[in-house]
């Protein structure tokens, strides 16, 4: 193409400057969220896996067990072995801090071993602190603390950090730093036998990390290490551990990423509807170049070139939104935008110069589909005729598709019976934008349908508008085209997290039947309920029953993360919320219930043998039934504690729920438990408190998702504003020949109002359809096949009407405010424009 043509086709988007910069910054959002999302967890999966490869050191491999530790004998038959030059030693603690109300990961080490296995973990001795410095992390009471810590904790060297060690809380000088650690990890360190004594793990230890010997090889050392090792202990590699826990954060951050691309694929929307519109209006200036000679492919790649510089712009106003938007949610939800799994860590912001490249051709890749389609019928025209006024309705002449519309919808139908792809509902995602064409194509027969509706009132105005749209239904689908997108989009969301949101609230209440919960270290190793504690609670006055429980966590393989042990009393499954009917082993069987997650993961069902591994031995259970379990996505098993204390021998407690008398004052009990246990050292919670505060987690955790639905209703919005705007400006004759019938600048702006009203309504009804539709995928397939759970339809009447409403009103606005342009001028003027 030559300059001067470029610059005729490009200089066309400096005049229409509105139409341009609205589907400029549409592009733009689609990008920003994207690229955020990249940005936020690119940034929190390299400071993860820093602090995996810091924890792991120099190890080549790594011998795990469960959160409760194994037997410490392993270590020294392992440190023995010929394949073996060094061995380390690790308790890993997860402690609750009472005066900071949150928890400190503790690493018990071995400080002679340490600096040869994993030298980021060896603690330096405070400079003013000396004397002794050879012995003082071997000090019972000491504890070196990461930078990261320091500045968190507000605790320096030389000064007392509080911890729960069981149901005390036990004062530790902080000795001083562990500077390896680096800014963005907070942890502590201390001597691992002090950590077994304090923290009741005497001879007991979660990991050893293992370097082998020159020359030895990785993967030959592991296989003659396994068959050694008891149940529930695997040896993998450093890199399989960092990959399984990385894992885990991978299905909710590719569903962020898939929503913020259909907020892309929306914008897109809009770069189709402005191109478009933009086409009709400029026909007879196509017309008059192909005349002169421009040759048809020049012509449509002028308007392609028109969509990639929009794209291309677009996408450069993204890239710097996005690493602001990822700034931001770095300060007020975290490496993980509220879901949890990276807590702990500082992720830093950087420039991510792949990701951004990424980004930005994919912002140019939106503007040019958005202008292929205007391309290519301004590539179709017939110079003759489009040189005659009036020749640009024949574009608004869409003819509908049925079968094409039915075969999307079809299609969606089949990839929704389809396995996911590593772990990834790529087919889900395809059926949802199959349902999205599917629907956009739908839109002629709706508008037509409308329009049936729309002329039975007499009135003059609504005859008007219906007698347009029913001569160009074209004009209501490419206005309407980005109200579907948008509202489906939104009505989806909206769906699927009430849904989720009241699956949740239910399934609460389902496992919080007591009155009153006492939890010394729900998600922590530090703090227990011993016997002696659990009995003292039961004997107090007012309390009929209690109902101890135990968590831990057994590894069942090498291929997936332990999954979390829960020993509490049953009943024989009823006081869990079974998915199906419960299935009672046979008699001499011990009983076992898998979590959705759980029986998805591991193919395991109703009747199923299953072996899991308490106290070192292979202990044999049959599955009993399936449970909705929203808490732990990599899967739980729940037994009865009874068959939990005879396997392990193991009778403390980390909650204990308390059935109270009738009439028996709530706050009585929990002050008669703070007595006899102490103010800080256990939390006391109402199950109707626990409740309240996970729902405001829940919420947290799906702001995200609320900002993208706002941002692709806005994204809709602008795409009508923009097609009435040029609407407007292209039927300046038409509305000069209404005025000279007598109508007044303020009934034609009542005209376009009921124009915008009657589009955005075809746009939004179909759009709440197409979101139930997608609702249900995201539901019963994405949902299930990323994150293995079910969850209850759950459809918000009231507040999707209330938000159709709110869409139709602001989309009449936004026509009627867009098309304010169009009665400025003389009517005279108008009419004798071009006739």
């Amino acid at each position: 193409m030559s300059r001067v043509l470029g610059r005729i086709f490009v200089a066309s988007l400096a005049r229409r400057r509105l139409a341009t910069a609205l589907s400029l910054f549409a592009i733009a959002l689609g990008v920003a969220l994207g690229l955020a999302v990249q940005i936020i967890h690119g940034a929190a999966l390299d400071e993860f896996g820093r602090g995996m490869r810091l924890l792991a050191g120099e190890a080549d491999l790594q011998v795990a067990g469960p959160r409760d530790g194994f037997d410490d004998a392993l270590y020294g038959r392992l440190a023995m072995r010929d394949e073996v030059a060094d061995a380390s030693p690790v308790v890993e603690l997860e402690v609750r801090l009472p005066a900071h109300d949150r928890s400190l990961p503790i690493f018990g080490i071995d400080a002679l071993r340490v600096a040869r296995v994993h030298p980021a973990l060896m603690p330096q001795v405070d400079e003013a602190r000396r004397d002794g410095a050879a012995l003082a992390a071997l000090q019972s009471d000491a504890l070196f603390l990461s930078p990261a810590a320091e500045a968190e904790l507000g605790v320096s060297a030389g000064e007392r950090l509080e911890v729960l060690a069981g149901t005390r809380v036990v004062s530790l000088r902080v000795a001083g730093a562990v500077p390896g650690a680096g800014q963005g990890r907070v942890l502590a360190v201390m001597d691992i036998a002090a950590a077994q004594q304090l923290f009741g793990r005497s001879g007991r230890i979660t990991r050893i990390d293992l370097s082998l010997k020159p020359g030895i090889d990785v993967a030959a050392a592991r296989d003659a290490l396994a068959p050694g090792l008891p149940a529930g202990v695997e040896v993998l590699t450093p890199r399989a551990s960092e990959a399984l826990a990385a894992g885990l954060s991978r299905a909710y951050r590719v569903n962020l990423t898939m929503l913020a691309a259909i907020a892309l694929v929306t914008g897109g929307f809009l770069v189709f509807s402005t191109q478009f519109l933009a086409v009709a209006r400029r026909r007879q200036e196509f017309a008059f170049l192909r005349a002169l000679g421009l040759e048809r492919g020049a012509l449509m790649r002028g308007l392609l070139v028109e969509g990639a510089v929009v794209g291309f712009a677009g996408g450069l106003l993204g890239i710097a939104l996005g690493h602001g938007f990822a700034a931001v949610a770095f300060d007020v939800a975290g490496g993980d935008l509220g879901a949890g799994y990276f807590s702990g860590m500082t992720p830093a912001l950087r420039f991510d110069l792949p990701a951004s490249g990424t980004y930005l051709l994919l912002g140019v890749l939106a503007g040019l589909a958005g202008a292929w389609l205007p391309a290519r019928e301004a590539r179709r025209m017939l110079p003759a005729r489009a040189l005659k006024s009036g020749d640009e309705a024949s574009m608004f002449r869409f003819h509908p598709r049925p079968r094409r519309a039915a075969a999307c919808l079809a299609g969606a139908a089949v990839l929704c019976l389809l396995p996911p792809l590593g772990g990834v509902p790529v087919f889900g995602y395809l059926a949802v934008a199959l349902i999205l064409v599917g629907a956009v194509l739908v839109l002629p027969m709706l508008v037509r349908g409308v329009t049936r509706i729309a002329s039975r009132p007499r009135r003059a105005l609504w005859r008007l508008a219906n007698a347009r749209l029913a001569a160009a239904p074209g004009q209501g689908v490419v206005a309407g085209a980005g109200v579907v997108a948008s509202v489906a989009l939104a009505v989806a969301m909206a769906i699927m997290v009430a849904s989720f949101r009241d699956s949740v609230d239910r399934w609460l209440t389902a496992v919080l039947p007591a009155d009153l919960y006492v939890s010394a270290s729900p998600q922590g190793t530090s703090g227990f309920l011993d016997p002696a504690a659990l009995a003292r609670i039961a004997a107090l006055p007012g309390v009929s029953r209690t109902m101890p429980v135990r968590f831990d966590t057994v590894r069942l393989d090498d291929r997936h993360l332990p999954v979390s042990l829960i020993a509490r009393p049953l009943d024989g499954g009823r006081l869990l919320p079974l998915v199906g009917l419960a299935t009672p082993p046979p008699v001499g069987e011990k009983p076992a219930w898998v979590s959705e997650a759980m029986a998805d993961l591991f193919a395991l069902g109703a009747g199923d043998r299953l072996v899991l591994p308490l106290g070192g031995n292979p202990v044999a259970f049959r599955v009993a039934g399936v449970w909705r379990d929203y808490a732990r996505q990599q899967g739980a098993v729940a037994i009865e504690l009874a068959d939990y204390r005879a396997a392990t021998g193991d009778l403390v407690a980390n909650d204990v729920g308390v059935f109270l008398a009738a009439g028996t004052s709530f706050d009585t009990v929990a002050a008669a438990v703070r007595d006899i246990l102490g103010e800080n050292a256990v939390r006391i919670a109402s199950p109707g408190e626990i409740r309240a505060r996970s729902l405001a987690i829940f919420d947290r955790t799906f702001l995200v998702t609320y900002a993208m639905e706002a941002v692709a209703v806005l994204i809709g919005l602008f795409g009508v504003s923009t097609s009435f705007a040029v609407l407007a400006i292209a039927r300046r004759k038409e509305f000069g020949v209404l005025r000279h019938l007598g109508m007044t600048r303020g009934e034609v702006g009542r005209l376009i109002t009921l124009e915008g009203v009657l589009t955005a309504a075809a746009g939004t009804a179909l759009g709440l359809v197409a979101g139930t539709a997608v609702a249900f995928v995201l539901i019963e397939v994405v949902n299930r096949q990323s994150f293995h759970w079910s969850m209850d339809l759950h459809v918000p009447f009231g507040g999707l009407l209330v938000f159709a409403a709110i869409v139709i009103a602001l989309a009449g606005l936004a026509a009627r405010v867009s098309g304010y342009q169009a009665m400025r001028g003389s009517a005279v003027l108008a009419v004798r424009e071009d006739w």
